[in-house]
């Protein structure tokens, strides 16, 4: 269960390198890929600056950042609304299976609710991590029918400033 003092609350333009660091440790857990640190701290504060880009929650325990979870914005046509992606998911190991990102979920989950706009939450997983799915399954998300196709741009360091 997680830590009775645990609190969940939006990200701070403060706590950048946490959420940068805890990016980094993410790719390189889960995908095996070594980021560009200067792009990620880049990438972390812009959204860090402006909303529109996504949000940042981040759960602590005493004044200590041991998750966080972003989520963007896709406007769907067919539904009238915003469909909020769950991504950057991160616990510190010394926290996992603790109850931190049940935590984060349900508290991004509780907004999502409340906004009027908001018709769904979704998420990617790498289809290896099988731990990760169960876990998602367990909170009642759900496989959606979809498989998602990417083309990366080559524009390695790209809007560094």
């Amino acid at each position: 269960m997680a830590a009775d003092n645990m609190i969940i609350r939006p990200a701070e333009p403060d706590d950048w390198q946490t959420i940068a660091d805890f990016n980094i440790r993410l790719a390189l857990e889960t995908e095996e890929k070594r980021l560009v640190r200067e792009t990620v701290f880049a990438g972390v504060k812009a959204l860090l600056a402006d909303s529109r880009h996504g949000r940042y929650f981040v759960a602590c325990t005493n004044g200590k950042i041991i998750g966080q979870m972003m989520h963007t914005r896709e406007w769907s046509d067919w539904r009238n609304g915003e469909i909020w992606w769950l991504q950057s998911v991160y616990v510190h190991p010394d926290h996992r299976r603790a109850g931190v990102f049940r935590a984060l979920y349900q508290y991004l989950e509780k907004l999502a609710e409340d906004a009027p706009d908001v018709v769904g939450l979704r998420l990617y997983v790498e289809q290896n991590n099988v731990r990760a799915q169960e876990v998602y399954r367990s909170l009642g998300l759900l496989e959606a029918g979809y498989t998602v196709l990417e083309r990366m741009l080559a524009k390695i360091g790209h809007r560094i400033p």
